[in-house]
């Protein structure tokens, strides 16, 4: 699909790109910025859903790789997890076309006040890991969870990373290594949902490979921020990105 931006708005995106992937790298919600960004384009909804997807998948590839090198993956905790959360956005995707997901807003947003609520009163939680090893009753919740995220990540999407974050530190992780876990989820809903995207057509490569570039600048340093500064850092951004969500999410359901 063809189509002519400004070069002022090819700029802005570019910009809101960078910035998006920052703050997403870490712990999620670049949406926020991107997807309305994309709005701003005159493309359809579905398209922009695609193209941000496009973009954000070069993001979570980055970012996955720099928490990575940097120690802060459970592969052995994510390596199974992963398959899971791909095949769940794939279907989230291809559900996506058939059902609207706005009914879906509502129960996002108690989830996120209460995700905020918790993170908020636990002060010490995730400065430090106390996770040892997965049981088998934890290795199934993991697994439901990483198929139901993925799901919701292909059908809808907002607050994704929030809950792979919680979800994790729920497990004991410390709130870096709970980052670099749920990135790697992230990569594999998000993967899986481009290439449904894909072959639905739904996807504009010519705004969204450049915007997908400046994410990789963003990804980059974020991750690298996050894991010099650690959870001191990661905790509050993880609140304020949370409260973000909410806010974004109340407004939408009072248009």
């Amino acid at each position: 699909m063809m189509m002519q931006l400004s070069l002022e708005m090819m700029l802005l995106l570019i910009a809101g790109a960078f910035f998006a992937a920052f703050v997403d790298s870490v712990v999620g919600g670049g949406g926020l910025i991107s997807v309305p960004l994309l709005l701003a384009t005159g493309m359809p909804t579905t398209d922009v859903l695609g193209t941000n997807k496009l973009a954000g998948t070069m993001s979570s590839l980055t970012s996955t790789v720099s928490f990575m090198r940097s120690g802060y993956v459970d592969l052995k905790v994510v390596r199974g997890l992963f398959i899971l959360s791909a095949g769940g956005a794939v279907f989230g995707t291809l559900v996506l076309r058939a059902i609207p997901s706005d009914f879906l807003r509502p129960i996002v947003v108690v989830m996120l006040i209460l995700i905020t609520l918790y993170t908020v009163f636990r002060k010490n939680w995730g400065s430090m890991s106390t996770f040892r090893s997965l049981t088998k009753g934890s290795a199934w919740l993991m697994g439901m969870a990483a198929l139901g995220i993925g799901f919701y990540d292909g059908f809808f999407g907002p607050g994704t990373g929030s809950f792979l974050i919680f979800v994790f530190l729920m497990l004991g992780f410390d709130f870096v290594t709970a980052a670099g876990n749920a990135k790697v989820l992230n990569f594999g809903s998000n993967i899986a949902s481009l290439v449904t995207f894909i072959f639905i057509g739904a996807v504009n490569y010519q705004i969204g490979i450049p915007m997908g570039l400046a994410m990789i600048c963003g990804s980059l340093l974020g991750s690298r921020v996050a894991v010099r500064k650690g959870a001191a850092y990661v905790r509050p951004l993880f609140i304020a990105v949370c409260t973000l969500l909410i806010g974004k999410q109340v407004w939408d359901l009072l248009q």
